[in-house]
């Protein structure tokens, strides 16, 4: 009989042995900038009012498989055109791999920019593709040449675009965009989990190209607990991966939840103002402090580069500000942490803490 260390190595593939599971830090009491949550909460009203609307659920009974209401809801929310169909995933991961899924095969390879959302990379390997990788310039922008260079050589089934990106917070340039997607003979999936942060979308430019696909999140816009990830694309695609989307995935508290907050836009929206208006005030923060050199960003975080960012970090933690560390021996993102946007008075204790750690 095999050794349990033996039966591991024969039955797991080697690929997915020499992955690390993806680690979510323990904030304890610490004020939380490590995660690009929205930090507002709903006041106690709005809360109640919210509870009461999830009291009407049967959770005896499976959700509406098709989350069809939930549908209509986001289609208003998100202007999304009435040719354009919708999918929806148990936040953006599920979605990443139901579209891997149904791509993967001997020889068939993954295309993102790097550095990029980590999940695209993990995912590849999980189910058995290869990932191959570009190199983001060293301003963070997008390689054109690198990029279509690549996607002549390897012939990918799909090119990932987080736009803006993550964890860099830049929008790519749009004209480059383009260039990637008329030079994909795959899907090209562009990722806008932060688009309320940007204000730009390519939601209305689906039709114009049959590879094209969008990706949204409302994770980002203070809805993270209830993990909904919304896929756009022609009818043709969809009705593909919908046949690997597991049935009643989209659970029905999720549903009754979600369809509550959207009838609430005007609140959403002012959140969200006032988020970017304390990135602008953090960003400005940071650039008066000595040493700091800050990236511009088009999201709810901020990535800065100092001088010994391990250091600093644990200084940080030590002091109660959880954030972000990005930085790796040999990495383009060396010494680099990245920063949520909190509270107002998170924010503050944030940028005093800093100033302590340097």
């Amino acid at each position: 009989m095999d050794s349990l260390s033996t039966r591991i190595e024969r039955l797991i593939r080697p690929g997915v042995r020499a992955l690390r599971a993806y680690h979510v830090a323990d904030a304890g009491d610490m004020i939380k900038l490590d995660a690009m949550e929205n930090p507002n909460v709903w006041p106690g009203e709005l809360e109640q009012a919210w509870l009461r609307a999830l009291s009407d659920v049967h959770i005896n009974r499976y959700p509406d498989a098709q989350s069809q209401e939930l549908k209509d809801a986001l289609r208003a929310f998100m202007d999304i055109p009435v040719s354009v169909d919708l999918m929806l995933g148990n936040g953006s991961d599920e979605l990443i791999q139901i579209l891997q899924l149904a791509v993967c095969g001997p020889g068939r390879k993954v295309l993102a920019p790097t550095p990029s959302f980590v999940m695209y990379e993990m995912i590849a390997t999980a189910v058995g593709l290869e990932f191959i990788a570009v190199p983001l310039r060293d301003s963070f922008d997008l390689d054109v040449a690198a990029m279509c260079a690549a996607i002549e050589e390897h012939r990918p089934a799909l090119v990932f675009l987080a736009w803006p990106n993550n964890p860099t917070g830049n929008l790519f340039d749009a004209l480059a965009l383009e260039a990637v997607i008329e030079a994909s003979p795959g899907l090209v999936v562009i990722d806008e989990a932060y688009q309320p942060f940007s204000g730009q979308s390519w939601m209305s430019r689906i039709e114009q190209y049959d590879n094209l696909l969008v990706m949204r999140t409302l994770s980002k816009m203070g809805m993270a607990g209830l993990r909904l990830g919304v896929l756009a694309g022609r009818r043709a695609w969809l009705q593909e991966f919908e046949k690997i989307r597991l049935p009643y995935n989209i659970n029905s508290l999720t549903q009754a939840g979600v369809i509550f907050v959207l009838k609430h836009q005007a609140r959403i929206d002012q959140q969200i103002e006032q988020i970017c208006a304390e990135r602008e005030r953090v960003a400005e923060a940071l650039e008066a402090i000595t040493g700091v050199q800050v990236y511009p960003s088009q999201t709810n975080f901020i990535l800065f580069r100092i001088e010994n960012a391990d250091v600093v970090f644990d200084r940080l933690k030590q002091s109660g500000i959880l954030v972000k560390n990005l930085s790796g021996a040999g990495t383009v993102l060396d010494d680099c942490l990245r920063v949520t946007i909190g509270l107002p008075q998170e924010n503050d204790s944030f940028l005093l803490a800093l100033e302590q750690a340097i």
